[in-house]
């Protein structure tokens, strides 16, 4: 279960009109917070992030389902879920099993390493066209900032 903060400022993102990975990142973020102060452990990153981005779409964030599974697992991953509780059984055998994991998924070594694996996935084109976006979208910030101060 997400923490309070985390979705209200998700859904301060959404107000903003920021994209779903950005509202998504607040979920992410709260995962490697819980693998820090030691919550639980994740065997990567990468299953960290995994674990984020599912919390977010559970949550109500517009992400496309997880690219990996089958067709039918997809599908049902995209949809809205039903309102029935999740197994009791089932959710205290998935913490249990994550709190053996190692904590050093979050390290900021593992992080980085894993960013920069992710980033050269990427075409330079992909990349820069991304750096070029997040330029516009921090110089409208700012603009916007500036004009919050002065009224």
């Amino acid at each position: 279960m997400p923490e309070k903060e985390t979705v209200e400022r998700a859904h301060e993102d959404a107000r903003e009109g920021k994209s779903p990975s950005t509202q998504a990142g607040e979920f992410v973020r709260e995962e490697i917070h819980h693998v820090r102060e030691g919550k639980h452990g994740a065997r990567s990153p990468k299953q960290a992030i995994a674990i984020g981005l599912s919390k977010a779409r559970r949550a109500g964030v517009k992400l496309p389902p997880a690219p990996k599974g089958t067709a039918a697992a997809r599908k049902a991953g995209s949809k809205k879920r039903s309102q029935r509780r999740p197994s009791r059984t089932r959710s205290r055998a998935t913490s249990r099993a994550l709190r053996r994991e190692g904590r050093s998924a979050a390290s900021r070594r593992a992080l980085s390493r894993h960013a920069r694996s992710a980033a050269h996935r990427r075409t330079s084109r992909s990349r820069s066209s991304a750096a070029r976006k997040a330029a516009r979208t921090r110089q409208r910030s700012r603009s916007s900032r500036s004009r919050r101060a002065r009224r």
